[in-house]
């Protein structure tokens, strides 16, 4: 009797450890079942968490301004335009129908105006006001999102627009979205404007005009900050969401949603998914040094290398990562122009021999190339001090 007792206790006991595990499955199993397709990322490492035809080509409605606003944010971090630069509506970005805020043919709004109409409100004439500020023309900014997807490596977009207004032949999927997400968010001042519930435009004017932002999480999800929402017709509702919690990001895309109750309903599971079962581990900071390397003939003879973005690993929750190894890689032959921004090296995350991450490490600054009088003067050693006999 006390055997079977034992056996009793002993299979309660397994039982107990394992309906958590199957809890977490049945969760996930449950995900973004209305959605046409789906995807969960982690952001700093970019881990998909879960994936449902994230590599489907549909309509993206207004989740293209992710590329927009990656644009608009690029240019900032570069010094191409600055956030009180003022930039002037045209009679075609004033003509923009959907969202909008309203602009008139003429009229000026700053580029920290701009981009709050474009993240919280969804503007589409702010948008192109943005795209032709920016590049000249909409099809010249249009051709740089396209640049962009390339670069990101990115193989299931290609856009028409900067708006997401229907066009033939814009499309993009869910993990092209997310990975855009993820580019974005490497600029930190973003969720300053996707993370706002409500602001206003013109506030000393006649003219106040109310953004609320189309993102209904920001308020009603703790931790969500961002990104952005789409609708159309063809596209019906999207949402590519952040959030973060403790410190751990994850970004969440849906598409082909019937409605955006069922929208918010299917993302808010996703990250409640996220949450309960992952964590992550900082390891270094967005912008921190990690080295110096030489550059040749350059007008300062050393660069800094420092991080784009932050760099974390991700884990199971209640998981331990022990016997890490970070192995930083500088490249030795720089030769000038070094471009801010370029890559010049990488850290590479191990474990057991094993690799977890390799992410790049860029140039601090921009080291012009040196000027012949300067070589010349260096090549004499004529810049070290030279002691007294």
């Amino acid at each position: 009797m006390k055997r079977v007792l034992s056996i009793l206790l002993f299979m309660a006991l397994i039982s107990s450890l394992l309906t958590p595990l199957a809890s977490a499955e049945g969760n996930k199993s449950e995900l973004a079942n209305g959605a046409k397709s789906a995807i969960l990322i982690e952001r700093d490492t970019g881990a998909v968490l879960y994936d449902k035809n994230s590599h489907e080509k549909l309509a993206p409605a207004s989740m293209t301004k992710i590329m927009t606003m990656i644009l608009i944010m690029e240019a900032l971090d570069k010094g191409q335009i600055n956030w009180n630069d003022k930039v002037r509506t045209s009679e075609y970005a004033a003509s923009m129908g959907g969202s909008q805020i309203f602009l008139e043919a003429g009229e000026e709004m700053t580029v920290k105006e701009m981009l709050k109409g474009i993240s919280i409100g969804s503007a589409n004439d702010a948008s192109v006001a943005m795209a032709e500020h920016i590049s000249g023309s909409e099809q010249a900014f249009v051709d740089k999102m396209n640049q962009k997807v390339k670069e990101l490596g990115l193989k299931d977009t290609k856009f028409q627009n900067p708006t997401g207004l229907p066009a033939q032949d814009h499309y993009s999927s869910a993990y092209d979205m997310g990975m855009m997400a993820k580019e974005l968010l490497k600029y930190e001042k973003i969720t300053k404007f996707t993370g706002t519930y409500e602001s206003y435009l013109r506030e000393d004017s006649d003219k106040k005009f109310w953004l609320v932002n189309t993102n209904k999480l920001v308020r009603f999800y703790p931790g969500v900050d961002g990104l952005k929402t789409g609708f159309t017709s063809e596209a019906k509702y999207c949402l590519t969401a952040t959030a973060k919690k403790n410190d751990m990001r994850v970004v969440a895309v849906v598409f082909g949603l019937k409605s955006s109750k069922d929208r918010n309903a299917e993302v808010s599971k996703m990250l409640d998914y996220a949450f309960s079962q992952y964590q992550t581990k900082p390891l270094y900071d967005k912008g921190q040094i990690l080295g110096k390397t030489k550059v040749s003939k350059g007008k300062t003879e050393k660069v800094e290398a420092m991080t784009d973005e932050p760099i974390s690993l991700l884990t199971k929750k209640g998981e331990k990562l022990n016997d890490i190894e970070k192995k930083i890689t500088l490249d030795r032959d720089l030769k000038a122009p070094i471009k801010k921004g370029e890559e010049i090296g990488e850290v590479v995350i191990e474990k057991g021999g094993k690799v977890l991450s390799e992410t790049p490490l860029v140039a601090k600054e921009t080291v012009p190339e040196a000027g012949w009088w300067e070589l010349y003067k260096r090549s004499f050693g004529m810049f070290t001090k030279v002691d007294s006999p």
